[in-house]
């Protein structure tokens, strides 16, 4: 048997992590995060790389140490209030590859203790393409509604994000699809649990889970314009 990625390990340095969220701490105890968190969520991507092709060519398993699918643990404070200068949770996207940021369509892990989940799409697009998605739902809204509806996904998955209080722009509040279209963000999660994530066999669930979320994902690139 595959031995698992993440261990109880990863989330005893996180939960640590929270309570002593410093730069003294965090130096001292480096050696754990590289070896319980960021060392298996680099292995975990490069092993995904595989499986990810045969769900779409278009979405890329970057194992690169920087700038590649693992978020940076270091937080940016220049215009937060809260200064802790580490995530407390460990992020993970395999991006399309006509995106370059964290807003273009993907599939996402997000690991933190007591607080875990696969997610699908594309969380706050930017203005044209956003107008695109809803376009896309006005023009075929069974198109729509068999991605973002149907059986399988939403027995795993459910519709996640913000939304806008009013109407977006040119549609109607009395629109059939309008809490759809007051969305900005057009995600889909997956809820998991730490014995998922420290399975052997998490490599074939989350396999699984972004297969499962492949319609969404495919209609969502063609809202968009992108291939899938």
């Amino acid at each position: 048997m595959t031995a698992a990625y993440f261990t109880p390990r990863t989330f005893s340095f996180l939960s640590e992590l929270a309570a002593n969220n410093d730069r003294e701490w965090f130096l001292a105890n480096k050696s754990r995060y590289e070896a319980d968190v960021k060392e298996p969520a680099l292995r975990f991507i490069a092993d995904f790389s595989t499986p990810l092709a045969g769900i779409s060519p278009h979405f890329r398993a970057d194992p690169r140490a920087n700038g590649g699918s693992l978020f940076r643990i270091y937080r940016d404070t220049r215009f937060s209030r809260d200064k802790s200068p580490y995530k407390t949770h460990t992020g993970i996207q395999f991006r399309h590859d006509a995106g370059r940021d964290a807003h273009a369509p993907g599939f996402y892990l997000h690991i933190q203790p007591g607080h875990c989940f696969m997610g699908s799409g594309s969380w706050r697009p930017g203005g044209p393409a956003l107008r695109q998605i809803r376009a896309f739902i006005d023009e075929d809204p069974q198109a729509w509604k068999r991605a973002s509806r149907g059986a399988d996904f939403r027995s795993a998955f459910e519709l996640s994000g913000d939304s806008l209080v009013r109407a977006p722009q040119g549609f109607s509040v009395d629109h059939p699809l309008i809490e759809d279209l007051r969305r900005k963000d057009f995600i889909a999660v997956a809820q998991l649990s730490e014995d998922d994530l420290v399975s052997a066999d998490f490599l074939d669930a989350f396999t699984v889970l972004c297969r499962t979320a492949a319609p969404f994902q495919r209609w969502l690139c063609r809202a968009t314009g992108v291939s899938y």
